[in-house]
């Protein structure tokens, strides 16, 4: 059952990444880069001032639209970017360096 719910989780992640409503850029923390597979994995930085913490949100794995944008970032640096949705995978359209 816990499997189905984080297949779930995902889907539902990857959909509202696609809306409208995440159209501006978000920001957070790059933890793992796969050159390789073309693939960046960013803790999301929560916004907003819903209670007193301003933790990190959940860790997101994205294919880059470009492999050359992977070159600039490492783990543990802050980015901010632009994720759309490309045939059903979130793909980071954008990636910058804070």
């Amino acid at each position: 059952m816990g499997t189905a719910q984080f297949i779930l989780a995902g889907a539902a992640a990857v959909a509202m990444l696609g809306s409208p409503a995440f159209a501006d850029d978000l920001t957070g923390m790059v933890t793992r880069i796969d050159r390789l597979g073309n693939t960046i994995s960013i803790q999301e930085t929560q916004k907003g001032t819903v209670g007193a913490s301003a933790g990190a949100g959940a860790v997101q794995q994205y294919k880059a639209k470009d492999a050359a944008m992977l070159d600039a970032v490492h783990a543990g640096d802050r980015v901010t970017f632009a994720v759309t949705d490309s045939n059903g995978a979130a793909t980071i359209t954008k990636l910058q360096k804070q």
